[in-house]
């Protein structure tokens, strides 16, 4: 059974640094497009950055320049690093990957989120 699994959300201080991190378990051939969205209280879920097998990535214009994603394929984790965080990112952060399961069918699975609180 493929999991994804989120960590490193916490609460931190506005200018302040957290990396998240998505790892995907169970038994799979390989992760292709993988993705990072948040909800923020009483807003829709938003797509933050997304990033290719091969490393090509992608940025919601409020994080250019703030946020960086990456993946080490052979750990089959993604991670999103979070700098010169501000209130308005708060949000629970969502992993999303593309699955190719050793069939080599690909499916779609979401993690369970992790919070991420920026507040003095």
């Amino acid at each position: 059974q493929v999991q994804l699994v989120e960590s490193g959300g916490g609460l931190v201080r506005p200018g302040g640094s957290l990396r998240l991190s998505c790892a995907a378990s169970g038994t799979f051939y390989s992760i292709n497009h993988t993705a990072w969205y948040r909800q923020a209280p009483g807003k829709e879920r938003e797509w933050v950055a997304d990033i290719t097998y091969g490393g090509t990535t992608n940025y919601e214009d409020s994080v250019k320049g703030r946020f960086t994603i990456s993946r080490d394929n052979a750990k089959n984790t993604v991670y999103l690093q979070m700098n010169s965080l501000k209130p308005e990112d708060t949000a629970v952060y969502y992993c999303n990957a593309d699955i190719i399961h050793m069939s080599f069918r690909q499916q779609n699975f979401w993690g369970q989120g992790t919070q991420v609180t920026v507040s003095s």
